[in-house]
């Protein structure tokens, strides 16, 4: 990191320093550290604690407790916790607050990895915006980059969720002027500083003011990701979830031995009347095998719907709006749904294929069990399959057990 970009972020760090010292009476000194027990104490803006109780918040949860207080006093951040934690209302909460309303410029640019999530976003900080007055914006790819470019020229965009592409696209293009930028957020920081988007990411911080922070959100951090933050962090706080706290309390893991590939199909229409109780998400790791297993279970009249990322835009946005609404309750998937996207209704997850790596598995259990409710998974799991389930156990100190008779009580 530049000398001068580096000087110019402590010096930030003070003026927090110096705001918070400031009062007409002395008060008690708060650290960063200490954790907020209720929203109130955040010191918030009064139309901002609207706008959270208003959205159905209550009490923060643990991460909103710890993680929101340093990223008001300006410190860059590295905030990690389970699925349906609230995460997405850390940074929300934080770049409302951080907002200087008056100031039309967009200030906070918040990066997703899918369009849905980045949509999805938007929608929160609008909806716990509601009583201020401030515009969120959604730049993402699919849609028309021409709309981007007028909501910026007509000061629509104070906070701008995104994909990195469009983001730094409008970069390129000076439409999106950085000058004003209070804080850039990267969520699913583990997928986006992986390959495919790791360059874009370093593209975009390459235009921020010295004084920007840096906010990394996601459910799961390897090593790897955390050693990359040195590279454009500055002195996080970092906020962490031990990996054996990792699975979700809420949610109850099974396997179903189906011995063959072959075999699967058979053992989830069994399951159909289970998956169609609430709502149900089936993940397969391939686009092709996503497309197959719709069009199978079709032509046996099955009602299911199906997502991933070949799909154009207008038909994954209508595939999302009929799945929220609950007019679709069986989606078949990509992990292009794993991360982040919240469809309260949804209380199974069935993995069809285990997944490729561990962090996926987190995420897309993660999918059922929302901010504490209950939810099971369920993994179909070759003769083949098994030593990689041992290893999913061993590695996050869970147990996942064969399937009972009993599973639809569950939901």
């Amino acid at each position: 990191m530049p000398k001068s970009r580096k000087e110019g972020r402590k010096h930030r760090h003070k003026e927090y320093d110096r705001e918070a010292d400031s009062g007409s009476s002395p008060k008690p000194a708060v650290s960063d550290a200490t954790p907020a027990k209720s929203f109130d104490d955040l010191n918030l803006k009064p139309d901002l604690l609207r706008g959270i109780y208003s959205h159905g918040f209550e009490r923060p949860s643990a991460i909103q407790q710890r993680a929101i207080r340093p990223i008001l006093r300006g410190r860059d951040v590295i905030a990690q916790s389970q699925s349906g934690t609230g995460k997405t209302a850390v940074f929300s909460i934080a770049s409302l607050q951080i907002l200087e309303e008056k100031n039309s410029q967009t200030q906070v640019v918040i990066l997703s990895p899918t369009r849905e999530l980045a949509e999805q976003t938007q929608k929160v900080v609008n909806s716990l915006g509601d009583f201020m007055n401030v515009t969120c914006h959604a730049a993402i790819g699919g849609k028309s980059l021409g709309l981007d470019i007028k909501a910026l020229e007509t000061n629509k965009a104070q906070i701008i969720s995104g994909t990195p592409g469009r983001i730094f696209d409008l970069i390129g293009r000076r439409a999106l002027q950085t000058k004003n930028l209070k804080a850039l957020i990267i969520d699913e920081a583990d997928e986006m500083l992986s390959k495919g988007f790791k360059e874009q990411i370093y593209d975009i911080y390459r235009y921020l003011p010295p004084q920007t922070q840096v906010v990394l959100v996601s459910a799961t951090l390897p090593v790897d990701v955390l050693e990359m933050t040195r590279k454009f962090m500055n002195d996080p706080i970092r906020i962490l979830v031990k990996r054996d706290e990792l699975t979700l309390e809420g949610i109850k893991q099974f396997f179903v031995n189906v011995e063959k590939e072959d075999w699967k199909y058979d053992t989830l229409t069994d399951l159909y009347d289970t998956l169609t109780i609430t709502q149900a998400v089936i993940f397969c790791n391939t686009k092709a095998k996503v497309d197959w297993l719709t069009q199978k279970m079709k032509e046996s009249h099955f009602a299911v719907s199906s997502m991933h990322g070949d799909m154009d835009q207008t038909a994954r946005d209508r595939v999302m709006e009929e799945f929220r609404s609950g007019s679709s309750r069986v989606l078949i998937a990509t992990d292009i749904w794993g991360r982040g996207i919240d469809v309260q209704q949804v209380s199974l997850v069935i993995c069809y294929d285990l997944p490729t790596n561990r962090e996926l598995y987190i995420h897309r259990i993660g999918r059922s069990g929302r901010f504490g409710r209950k939810g099971v998974a369920i993994n179909f799991v070759k003769e083949d399959d098994m030593e990689t389930l041992r290893d999913i156990e061993r590695y996050y100190s869970t147990q996942i057990d064969e399937m009972p008779v009993n599973v639809t009580e569950m939901i």
